[in-house]
């Protein structure tokens, strides 16, 4: 039996999680989320990953959210259940101390979408479609999407995707900052590759440092804010690597970096 979830660790530092049930559209069965989950641990558990890419496998879907076929039967106290383990396993994403990009390469609807939201950066292909669809369903985001979506796009923008759950168009994603970048969409994957590896070819332990410094710092206020930017700052002092950064660019040569 095939893996739900495939990781593969490149040389590059880089590791890729493929979402691997093409049949369903890459939806979130239980099943998957536990192997997404397990993944997760061992991406977090190696050192030698510095940058994460996630995309879906087969070409038609990213991931279409909840596996609403394993849902139907469920009583109302499992439907809790099931969406709340689908958060938690997409705050697990966003809590991963390396950078994650997601390779948008089809459809993301509902939970798929907010898999893709608590990724840092996200890149779709022109082809796909993304939305927050759960309101034609009589039921609202309950993943992260009221949450995560306004504050990356505006309220405003975010109201109306989700009020109206109208899927929309990679070009859209990009102009309302949904997405970083678009690209043809048999060059999705190598671009998404290529992106990590200008991000990993970077020093570890500031990338790190780094996305704390962001993530905790916007959801205060400033002044708190750069003083979690003078904390996470500091963790950089003191390591090998600052000095290898230095001594690299006083010799004009790439830094090689080793997380220490």
């Amino acid at each position: 039996m095939p893996e739900l979830v495939e990781l593969h660790i490149r040389d590059t530092h880089i590791a890729e999680i493929v979402l691997n049930r093409p049949e369903a559209a890459n939806a979130m069965s239980r099943a998957l989320l536990d192997e997404l989950n397990k993944t997760i641990e061992a991406v977090n558990m190696d050192k030698n990953v510095y940058c994460t890419v996630i995309h879906g496998a087969g070409g038609k879907a990213f991931c279409a959210g909840a596996d609403l076929k394993e849902r139907k039967n469920m009583t109302p106290e499992q439907v809790v259940e099931a969406v709340t383990y689908i958060g938690q396993t997409i705050t697990n994403i966003e809590n991963m101390q390396v950078p994650v990009i997601a390779a948008i390469n089809g459809a993301a609807y509902g939970g798929g979408l907010e898999l893709a939201l608590a990724c840092d950066i996200r890149i779709a292909a022109l082809e796909s479609k993304m939305g927050l669809t759960e309101t034609s369903l009589a039921i609202i985001p309950g993943a992260g999407g009221t949450q995560r979506l306004p504050r990356l796009i505006g309220v405003g923008s975010a109201k109306q995707l989700i009020f109206t759950a109208k899927p929309i168009h990679a070009e859209t994603a990009l102009n309302i900052g949904l997405v970083q970048e678009i690209t043809e969409g048999n060059a999705l994957l190598k671009r998404a590759l290529d992106l990590a590896g200008d991000i990993a070819g970077n020093g570890p332990l500031a990338l790190i440092q780094a996305k704390a410094a962001i993530n905790q710092g916007v959801q205060t206020d400033l002044i708190h804010g750069l003083q979690i930017e003078h904390d996470c700052y500091q963790q950089t002092i003191a390591t090998s690597d600052r000095l290898e950064g230095l001594a690299a660019f006083q010799e004009k040569r790439k830094p090689v970096y080793e997380g220490k």
